[in-house]
């Protein structure tokens, strides 16, 4: 038997692999999510209601990103109106959220579609040496991100040579 047939055997519930069934199930799957009654409503206290939701596609990912290409706002406005199924607004409507219930609502998508960061998560990667030579690069040189992303780490490395020589002639 090859790797392939015993992996294929071993697919289903229970089993060390899972199966394409078990993968895709996950993209069907649909979230109420309770909202604060101060989002909706000024100085209202509890819970609105709820909204369904869904989780976001890889292939949902890839056509937010082309049609948003250079708009963080309209990347946001489409991924809610994508993902919300009840109730069902449409992009201008969605674009006509409060700002704070708009962040909330991207927030539980992001949540739910398993692309939210844990801040745990966000302060390890804050500390790696190669995020804190981009900001140092970003704050000295100011680099965009792209820009930056764009340096292999030979160039990155010369970049952080050249300020702290320059560092030492100066202080």
């Amino acid at each position: 038997m090859t790797s392939a047939q015993a992996a294929q055997a071993n697919t289903g519930p229970g089993s060390a692999y899972l199966g394409a069934d078990e993968l895709l199930a996950g993209s069907a799957a649909a979230y109420d999510i309770e909202v604060p009654a101060a989002l909706v409503e000024a100085g209202r206290s509890g819970l609105a209601g709820r909204v369904r939701i869904r989780p976001l596609t890889v292939r949902d990912l890839q056509l937010i990103s082309r049609a948003a290409r250079d708009s963080d706002s309209l990347a946001g406005a489409l991924m809610v109106h994508t993902a919300l199924q009840t109730p069902e607004l449409s992009l201008p409507q969605v674009s006509a959220l409060p700002i704070g219930l708009m962040e909330f609502l991207l927030g539980e998508v992001n949540r739910v579609s398993g692309l939210a960061v844990a801040p745990a998560a966000l302060e390890e990667a804050a500390e790696q040496p190669i995020a804190r030579a981009a900001h140092v690069l970003a704050r000295e040189f100011g680099w965009t991100p792209q820009q930056i992303g764009e340096l292999t780490l030979g160039q990155i490395l010369l970049h952080l040579q050249m300020l702290r020589e320059e560092g030492g002639r100066h202080g």
